[in-house]
């Protein structure tokens, strides 16, 4: 039977690697025997003992050494500078290109602005995609949570645009012929060469956009969304070639160098993250699944087995895109974090069965073939730019959390959100991790109604449990209400963004 995390345990996992060999020891909150006496490591908080709230409201820790950490604010600086110099760039070749008086009019005026619309959405087009290729490069130079915030912004701006681009077009060339807007804008799908295709590309662009809003992507399940998401590399293909075959601003001296090298970029970028790096990955490690283990209602873990797991970039915390190579599942990849720390011998995932192909994978043999994309995130300890950390969890977001402790500093406090006492999965494991890294963790079980859960996220209830939280970096996973009503809170104890980090694997 192959060992799980119970039956064996890596050296890497002793004390004697942690922070807390290598920092002077330091008397944290949760350590103030007049605050804390008797209160175990692992602790469920049903009720608000008093009017404060929590166990304990002692004055705030002061100290604030701050570890060492990568700074990725200047690398951010710097990505916004270069996009917004190329969409300069873009719009800057129309303008050498055109003759001084060619906008004499309200028809050339409506023209103008839709040729530049239409450079601006070309060029957002190119950067939603090159975000999309999923290169280890880029998401380790920006962060993830940068990248998914930036796709979701430009990916509005860029239906804007493109809808913008058709309506000054449509209008200027109607004014023009002097003709009705509705005849001029059949005229031009008709008898423009590839009309058509744009056309059709800005269809799936306006449905791409729809199917993103969290009411509507909820109700899809997700393979279809992924399917449907991925058609934006046909919006790619069918809106080049019209701008290729219409766009005349493509054609200058500079244009028709800065356009094809910004599509060759992309492109090459596109083949790097999603061809050469997963080929690479599983011709490496061949990974099989292990064993299934139960771990409680709905929810159980994958171990997974692999050749030179030692050399796998994977840390506590990331997450990878799985391909169960099973009869009915082999054609659809999942998003599933790590739920424990890598080792040389395998990896865990866990899952919550909340669909059919979740479930039926509760049911898969071990040596079944895995094909595994990734590892994905920075949602790791590395990144941390404060001594301290707070882990906030509900529902499956457990999983990262309870990888991240491992690699997490003293004093570190796991906030862990339930319904019932019997949906708290890896209980056991995070306590004696608590032990082992001088952490502790909070249980708040009940329905959002009752004073434990209705405080948690209200300044004066978390304030209560983790006085210090300012001071922290907090790391957050859990259901979208959850992880709202918690940044919220944060925000209003004025917790900079800099110091919060959540889990994205949208995409």
């Amino acid at each position: 039977m192959f060992q799980s995390f119970e039956d064996q345990r890596e050296p890497e996992y002793e004390p004697a690697t942690s922070f807390a060999s290598t920092l002077a020891p330091e008397r944290g909150f949760w350590e103030q025997p007049d605050l804390n006496e008797a209160v175990p490591r692992g602790d469920i908080i049903v009720e608000a003992p008093d009017e404060s709230g929590w166990q304990g409201t002692g004055p705030a820790i002061v100290t604030d050494d701050r570890p060492p950490a990568e700074a990725t604010s200047g690398n951010r600086l710097l990505t916004v500078l270069l996009f917004f110099s190329g969409l300069a760039t873009s719009v800057s070749l129309w303008l050498f290109d055109t003759q001084a008086g060619a906008i004499n009019d309200t028809a050339t005026l409506m023209l103008a602005v839709g040729r530049i619309t239409g450079l601006i959405a070309g060029y957002l087009l190119f950067i939603q995609l090159l975000m999309m290729s999923r290169v280890s490069w880029l998401e380790e130079w920006v962060g993830a949570r940068d990248l998914l915030r930036w796709h979701r912004w430009l990916g509005t701006t860029l239906v804007v645009t493109v809808l913008a681009h058709i309506v000054f077009i449509v209008y200027g060339y109607a004014l023009t012929a002097e003709s009705g807007v509705v005849d001029q804008g059949w005229t031009i799908i008709t008898t423009l060469p590839e009309m058509i295709s744009a056309t059709v590309a800005t269809g799936l662009l306006v449905l791409i956009s729809v199917i993103s809003i969290r009411a509507a992507r909820t109700k899809l399940p997700y393979e279809l969304w992924h399917f449907i998401h991925l058609s934006a590399y046909l919006v790619l293909l069918l809106g080049y070639g019209h701008q290729v075959a219409t766009g005349a601003d493509l054609s200058g001296r500079f244009a028709s160098v800065f356009w094809p090298a910004l599509a060759a970029l992309v492109i090459a970028a596109l083949f790097w993250g999603r061809l050469v790096e997963p080929l690479w990955l599983n011709v490496r490690h061949r990974f099989e699944v292990a064993e299934v283990v139960a771990e409680g209602a709905n929810t159980f873990s994958i171990y997974i087995d692999g050749r030179n797991l030692d050399s796998l970039t994977a840390q506590a915390g990331q997450f990878m895109r799985w391909r169960f190579l099973t009869a009915n599942g082999w054609w659809q990849t999942h998003p599933f974090s790590l739920s424990a720390a890598p080792n040389s011998q395998w990896l865990r995932l866990t899952v919550t069965a909340v669909g059919g192909h979740t479930a039926k994978l509760a049911e898969m043999q071990p040596g079944t073939s895995i094909w595994a994309e990734g590892p994905f995130g920075t949602f790791t300890a590395q990144r941390r730019t404060r001594r301290r950390a707070l882990l906030i969890a509900g529902g499956s977001g457990i999983a990262p959390i309870r990888a991240l402790l491992e690699d997490m500093p003293p004093d570190t406090i796991v906030i862990y959100r339930a319904s019932r006492p019997d949906e708290l999965v890896f209980r056991e494991e995070l306590e004696e991790l608590a032990e082992r890294r001088d952490a502790w963790v909070r249980y708040i079980v009940g329905s959002r109604n009752d004073p434990g859960p209705r405080r948690l996220f209200t300044a004066n209830g978390l304030l209560g449990l983790v006085p210090d939280v300012n001071r922290r970096d907090v790391y957050l996973c859990g259901p979208p209400g959850l992880v709202d009503a918690a940044v919220q809170t944060l925000r209003e104890l004025e917790v900079p963004d800099s110091q919060l980090h959540l889990d994205p694997f949208e995409f």
